[in-house]
């Protein structure tokens, strides 16, 4: 039954190294992304919180496989933006990583706006009354505190991040559900085994990032 594994004919592990870089890069871009529409949508600047609340409800409700493929068509095809590719697997795999990161931000950046919620509010009030700024105030103060109550939040964005790479087979990049199309389409007569290792795949790359993000949020919470 599970012959093809071992029939050299795919690069399971391969594929896996993909999804593992597409979820590293998508993660961090999406920290960093998610943190500035945070602080858009907290900011005292109107045009600032009106762009971070329209493009987050915006994007949130797009589904991820019309963000992806309008990357490929719109950014690519139509524009002509390689992001510093030469090939199509690398510009394929750029894109990917962008519409990621367009999308998990939003996700990041409401879980960080309920973290920032839980400020106690006279903290930033003091914190202006000593002569800080905005970004002083977020960076500072609030921010650091934000971050350690929303670790779990952050752990399920994660998760939901490793599984939604699966998307970016629709633009062409070689990722573990690319490889079981493939897979499914030359084992007809193991579906049911292709289907449980590229599940155990994720489980095995998903589980792990569950539990020690979830003992990390029990060690920061922050005690009020």
């Amino acid at each position: 039954m599970f012959d093809f594994l071992t029939s050299g004919r795919y690069d399971l592990l391969g594929a896996f190294w993909v999804t593992v870089q597409l979820t590293l890069y998508s993660a961090v871009g999406s920290l960093i992304w998610g943190t500035v529409l945070a602080g858009m949508r907290v900011s005292p600047v109107p045009l600032m919180r009106a762009f971070g609340t329209g493009y987050v409800n915006v994007v949130r409700n797009t589904p991820l496989t019309i963000i992806m493929v309008g990357s490929l068509l719109g950014l690519n095809q139509t524009l002509e933006f390689k992001l510093g590719g030469n090939t199509f697997e690398n510009i394929g795999f750029r894109l990917a990583v962008l519409a990621l990161v367009a999308y998990t931000g939003t996700f990041v950046c409401e879980a960080l706006r309920s973290g920032i919620n839980t400020v106690p509010v006279g903290q930033a009030e003091a914190a202006r009354a000593l002569g800080l700024g905005f970004t002083q105030v977020l960076t500072l103060i609030i921010l650091p505190q934000a971050f350690r109550t929303v670790v779990a939040p952050l752990a399920n964005v994660l998760i939901a991040l490793t599984k939604n790479t699966t998307v970016a087979a629709a633009i062409g990049v070689a990722e573990a559900s690319l490889l079981m199309k493939n897979m499914v389409e030359n084992e007809a007569d193991a579906l049911f085994a292709v289907f449980g290792v590229i599940a155990l795949g994720f489980v095995v790359l998903t589980l792990p990032t569950g539990l020690l993000l979830g003992w990390v949020s029990k060690r920061v919470a922050v005690k009020r």
